[in-house]
């Protein structure tokens, strides 16, 4: 292992959660009341907002986006990549999840919740936008509140940087193909162009300038790196709170005529969050990992990259439609229920290892 994956890892191991994410569903909760209220009493401010658009990319969403993804993509060692085979069976159990039962999961649970079940309790033009959202939420793999989750749990470190360094670079590849052919099956337009525009404007891009700045500050020291995080931590989720003010400002009248489509959405949400982070938890203890790598892998399978997801869906669809409502509405439960998760699987450690070799329980 390098000194600087180490480093990193024992970094991301001792990271407290900041006020910001501790209580993140307070201020998303802020965000959607203000956001409302100022939408109804300065509507002329955000329609010129709105129009602030080059290329169909709203330059204020664009810039707050960046703002919130790259001081989390800054945290990512690609260095760490060579770790992997340390933890095969648990690499392998949350690439499974992440690609492959949790996207096509949550389109078979759009598919039956917003298209079939609650199809006659929701506004029939957005019931496509809905469950485009929901796919595009389910799409990319969390990144760095992993880390959070994953210190939480007292989970392997070094796994945890591993994978996220590894899902990040399958991403860049993955995620628009991924999200085509998920909206295609379920007989959505794909903008192809706007698709692929957002894929280099939300993540090649801040994953270049990111890792630039990375191995910039790691030049000046261990240090200066540090206390560079320690000043940009806010900054994301400062940027996330605006958009979704921005967001609820030209939302906030069809909410106030359907506050009950926020609870829908939910559903499907919660549905996938505990499925996937069961399946994963269950699929580790089967093949016989670590409890301190089940655990991450059981988040890491669980949570979404909303930044990307609410990003992709403004540029996609727009500020306006149901692909947006829905990926916020993911933001809105994230951190209630990650640490729900949490809990879980640190009081049910007993129960998992009693099915592990005794080499693999941990002290």
């Amino acid at each position: 292992m390098s000194v600087q994956c180490e480093v990193t890892a024992k970094q991301a191991a001792r990271a407290p959660m900041s006020v910001f994410e501790r209580y993140l569903t307070v201020w998303v909760f802020l965000c959607i009341v203000a956001g409302i209220a100022l939408g109804q009493v300065l509507p002329g401010v955000f329609q010129a907002v709105g129009r602030m658009e080059v290329a169909k990319v709203n330059l204020p969403v664009g810039l707050l986006i960046w703002v919130m993804i790259i001081p989390m993509l800054v945290k990512v060692d690609f260095g760490a990549l060579h770790e992997v085979r340390q933890h095969v069976r648990g690499i392998g159990v949350t690439l499974f999840v992440n690609w492959l039962v949790k996207p096509f999961s949550m389109a078979f649970l759009g598919w039956l919740f917003i298209r079939q079940l609650f199809a006659p309790l929701l506004p029939p033009d957005q019931i496509d936008s809905y469950i485009a959202g929901l796919i595009l939420l389910a799409a990319a793999p969390c990144t760095a509140m992993v880390f959070v989750w994953s210190r939480l749990t007292g989970g392997d470190p070094l796994f945890t940087l591993s994978q996220v360094a590894l899902n990040d670079g399958i991403m860049i590849v993955a995620f628009a193909p991924l999200v085509a052919f998920l909206l295609g099956i379920s007989a959505i337009t794909v903008p192809w162009d706007t698709l692929l525009t957002s894929v280099v404007l939300y993540i090649v891009i801040p994953v270049i300038l990111a890792q630039f700045w990375r191995k910039s500050l790691l030049a000046r020291g261990q240090a200066a790196f540090d206390a560079a995080m320690e000043r940009v931590g806010p900054w994301s989720i400062t940027a996330l709170l605006a958009t979704l003010v921005l967001l609820f400002a030209f939302q906030g009248e069809a909410i106030l005529r359907q506050p009950v489509v926020i609870a829908l959405l939910a559903v499907p949400i919660l549905i996938q969050v505990f499925f996937n982070s069961a399946l994963a938890y269950w699929l580790n203890r089967t093949l016989g990992e670590k409890h301190s790598v089940a655990c991450p892998s059981a988040l890491i399978g669980a949570s979404n990259f909303f930044e990307l997801a609410v990003a992709a869906a403004i540029s996609l669809f727009g500020f306006h439609s149901g692909a947006a409502l829905a990926t916020v509405v993911g933001v809105l439960i994230e951190v209630p229920v990650m640490l729900l998760v949490v809990r879980i699987v640190n009081s049910s450690r007993d129960w998992y290892e009693q099915g592990l070799p005794v080499a693999k329980i941990e002290p």
